[in-house]
């Protein structure tokens, strides 16, 4: 991520420490009035989450703060999502279906939402079946809309957990080898990545949108 001016500091921070009115109206500023780049502000909300993840493991905050984090950021996205939209691109391709999700024990989602996001701006049919996911509705959710790709998204370290004990899931269901499987959020690396047992992790939302573009059967 690029380095914040003082304006991007303070929404950070305002986030970062639950200061819901100043923070939403200064996000909504940038967004609608200062015409700042849609993506840009929720990479600011993902480091502001960060932060938030930090002193919820070091508790310092707990879970009302997670479920506020997690309401301010779903009303900035809210707004950032159709600027993202309405943004000049490419035009739409269908390169693949990706589900993506936030694994069971995580709330965290505007990592995810970023994703989303930028998939479905660059022509991937994407399916978000939320926070808190338990293996047997991602499960559910895959043999109904067989994706190309599962996305697995979590912030908190108790999260690679859950990420193996779902992909183990999905290898116990006998589906493993019908899609790839990329992770991403907090501190993930290839240590990470290895224990999990996906097939890669992306470190932000222009990875996974390179992943996904790897692993198409569509030539762009």
């Amino acid at each position: 991520m690029n380095p914040m001016n003082e304006e991007e500091k303070q929404l950070v921070a305002w986030l970062a420490d639950m200061n819901e009115d100043d923070a939403l109206r200064l996000a909504k500023r940038m967004l609608l009035e200062d015409g700042r780049d849609p993506v840009r502000v929720l990479e600011l909300c993902r480091a502001s989450m960060d932060i938030v993840g930090k002193r919820f493991e070091e508790g310092e905050y707990f879970l009302p703060e997670l479920v506020l984090a997690g309401e301010m950021l779903e009303t900035i996205g809210a707004i950032a999502k159709p600027l993202i939209k309405s943004s000049p691109g490419e035009a739409k391709k269908s390169l693949g279906k990706v589900l993506i999700g936030t694994v069971h024990g995580d709330l965290h989602d505007i990592g995810k939402n970023i994703v989303s996001f930028m998939l479905d701006i660059n022509g991937f049919e994407v399916k978000d079946v939320g926070i808190d996911v338990p293996s047997q509705t991602f499960i559910e959710s895959i043999n109904e809309f067989k994706p190309d790709v599962v996305g697995l998204s979590g912030f908190l370290t108790l999260a690679f957990d859950s990420m193996k004990e779902t992909i183990e899931a999905f290898e116990g269901a006998g589906m493993r080898n019908r899609f790839k499987v990329m992770i991403g959020g907090g501190q993930i690396d290839e240590t990470v990545r290895a224990y999990t047992g996906a097939d890669a992790f992306g470190v932000n939302a222009v990875e996974a949108v390179k992943l996904c573009k790897q692993w198409s059967v569509v030539t762009p």
